[in-house]
């Protein structure tokens, strides 16, 4: 088993600590929102998931190494227990904690994510994003042409831009695309059986996919204490879609399951 490290994060303010965990492509910012919101009354923890972000890479990833990573992240902050919070990839990083750590979790709520292996549905994206030849990209424009060959969607394309940092000249990766390639089935996989008998919440984005009935037999037999919002009109992305209502859902369960 390889020794924890300590993940790339951001602290928001004080209180009782709730932990923001973004999906795959993504990076601390992408739940920014729902923090700044919580932050008026918890301590909210931003962390960069391995091989994203400012967080280190490593040639494996799997979510019980992902799980310890952060435990050794909260023990660096010297914080017992908190709440964790997880969209996507994130969501089974959250799920995986709660399972391995549950001395140490307060609550989970996973964004539009079940604990269930799941199709390799981008596998393409990374396809694409190693196919692009960032030694003739001098602007970001130039990558947007690049990887417009591969991905029509215009936000779907912004979205993974942020991830290229300017390097004196040139571009290169903040993401580790060579082991998010190696290790995407460990990535689009089930978390680790288990059980966890805290409460933990599911929102689901109403026209997504992702979290169905089908799955409900794989979240009881790790939870027992199990919640389900669902909101209408939103994909995948149901925190940037709608993040009024996915920011009052999310700060209306933790303060029902935080300490008095």
């Amino acid at each position: 088993m390889s020794t924890a490290q300590i993940l790339n994060y951001e602290v928001i303010s004080t209180g009782q600590p709730v932990v923001l965990l973004h999906g795959l492509f993504g990076d601390l910012d992408n739940l920014k929102g729902l923090g700044r919101d919580l932050s008026e009354d918890f301590q909210v923890i931003l962390v960069d998931a391995p091989n994203h972000g400012d967080s280190f890479h490593s040639e494996h990833m799997n979510y019980n190494d992902m799980a310890a990573n952060l435990s050794a992240t909260l023990d660096a902050l010297n914080i017992s227990k908190a709440h964790i919070v997880g969209h996507s990839m994130g969501g089974k990083i959250a799920m995986t904690f709660a399972l391995v750590y549950p001395q140490r979790t307060l609550s989970v709520i996973a964004a539009d994510i079940a604990p269930v292996a799941y199709d390799p549905k981008h596998r393409h994206i990374l396809d694409a994003l190693q196919q692009l030849d960032l030694s003739v990209v001098s602007n970001r424009s130039e990558a947007d042409q690049q990887l417009a060959k591969y991905i029509d969607n215009k936000g779907v394309r912004q979205f993974l831009l942020k991830n290229l940092r300017r390097d004196g000249d040139g571009y290169n990766w903040r993401l580790n695309l060579d082991t998010l390639s190696q290790c995407y089935e460990e990535i689009s996989g089930a978390v680790p059986s288990g059980h966890y008998d805290g409460p933990v919440l599911f929102i689901k984005g109403g026209d997504s996919n992702y979290l169905l009935s089908e799955h409900e037999p794989a979240i009881r037999e790790r939870f027992s204490q199990v919640d389900v919002k669902i909101i209408d009109g939103t994909g995948h992305w149901l925190h940037a879609e709608k993040p009024r209502i996915f920011n009052r859902l999310a700060r209306a369960f933790i303060e029902n399951h935080s300490r008095t």
